[in-house]
C-alpha cells in the first residue's frame, strides 16, 4: 500500500533543499543519552548547528541494526529509565521554540507494540514527530501500525540496504514515505566505512524508481564523507559518530564533562559545512547561513 502523507514538515523542508540544490543533513543522537538535561541541551543546540533533520533513538535493549556505539548509548539512556513518553515529551517540549526542523523517531516495533500502534502514532503526532523509522518493521508486516501513522499525518520511512534485490526493492519503494534511507554498508551502524562508489551507483539507480528523497547513512563519519554523500543523496545522516563524541566525554561516573555539548555541536557544525559545500556550495559557517525555513 502506497504512503498517502502528502504535505508535512518533512516534505516542505526536502522541497525546500532541492531548490537551493544541496542535501538535508540529518544527526542522529540517542533520546536522553546519557540523561534527559545534558540531551535536551544537545537536541536544543541542533538546528543551530545545522541539522536540517533530527533522528532521535529510541532506546531499545535488543537492537539489530546499531553498532556498539549506538548500542552504548542505548543503554546508558536506558539506566538513566527513559520511556517513550519520555521521548514524545522532549519533542513536544522542542516545539514550544522550534517548529521547522522535522524531527524522526527511530526505534524498534517491540515498544510500540506494548505502547499500542494507535495510541502511539496518536501521542507522536501530538508531539510534533513527523517520521519514524522502525528497524525491524519490513513492508510486508507494517500495516498494523502504517495505517495509524498515515491517519496521523505521520511517515513511515523505510531501510533500503546493498543486499536488497530488484525484487524486494519495489515493495519498499512503495510502502515508503518521506524519503528512503538507504544502508551504505552491509552490516551495523558505526563500524565500517561505506564504499562511496558503490553507493553513488545504487542511488542513481533507484532514483530511475522513486520520486521520494533518499538519504545515505551508516559509516559516514567525516565532514569530507558526508560531503561526498551529498554530491548525489537528497540526505546524509550521520549517527555513531556524534554519539562517539558524547562517549568519549563522559567521566568515569557516565556524567558530562564540562563543556562536552559545545563539542559535540561543533562538531554537527563541522559536518554540516561538508554537507552545505557540497555540489558547489560555499563551505562557509553554518550559522552564517541559518537553517532553511
Amino acid at each position: 500500500m502506497s504512503a498517502s502523507v502528502t504535505e508535512s514538515r518533512l516534505t516542505r523542508r526536502f522541497a525546500k533543499l532541492k531548490e537551493q540544490n544541496r542535501s538535508a543533513f540529518v544527526t542522529f543522537i540517542t533520546a536522553n543519552d546519557p540523561n534527559p538535561s545534558f540531551f535536551r541541551e544537545v537536541l536544543e543546540g541542533l538546528p543551530t548547528a545545522g541539522a536540517d533533520i533530527i533522528e532521535l533513538g529510541m532506546p531499545f535493549s535488543d537492537p539489530m541494526a546499531d553498532g556498539p556505539s549506538i548500542q552504548l548509548s542505548s543503554q546508558r539512556a536506558l539506566k538513566a529509565g527513559v520511556t517513550i513518553d519520555d521521548v514524545l515529551d522532549a519533542v513536544k517540549d522542542m516545539r514550544d521554540w522550534e517548529m521547522d526542523t522535522p524531527v524522526i523517531l527511530m526505534g524498534y516495533y517491540n515498544p510500540i507494540y506494548r505502547y499500542g500502534p494507535e495510541e502511539f502514532s496518536r501521542a507522536a503526532a501530538n508531539a510534533g514527530v513527523d517520521g519514524v523509522i522502525i528497524v525491524d518493521l519490513p513492508p510486508e508486516e507494517a500495516e498494523e501500525l502504517n495505517q495509524h501513522l498515515r491517519a496521523n499525518n505521520l511517515h513511515m520511512i523505510f531501510l533500503a540496504a546493498p543486499t536488497t534485490d530488484e525484487t524486494r526493492l519495489p515493495r519498499v519503494l512503495d510502502h515508503a514515505s518521506g524519503f528512503v534511507y538507504y544502508v551504505a554498508v552491509k552490516g551495523v551502524t558505526g563500524t565500517k566505512s561505506a564504499d562511496m562508489a558503490e553507493v553513488g551507483q545504487r542511488i542513481a539507480a533507484m532514483r530511475k524508481q522513486t520520486d521520494l528523497p533518499l538519504g545515505v547513512g551508516f559509516g559516514i563519519r567525516t565532514a569530507a564523507q558526508a560531503a561526498e554523500v551529498a554530491e548525489f543523496a537528497d540526505a546524509v545522516v550521520v549517527g555513531s559518530a556524534i554519539v562517539d563524541i558524547i562517549a568519549e566525554g563522559l567521566d568515569d561516573h557516565g556524567k558530562p564533562e564540562v563543556g562536552l555539548s559545545t563539542r559535540v555541536l561543533d562538531a554537527v557544525k563541522d559536518l554540516a559545512v561538508g554537507v552545505r559545500s557540497a555540489r558547489g556550495g560555499e563551505a562557509i559557517p553554518v550559522a552564517a547561513q541559518g537553517a532553511p525555513t
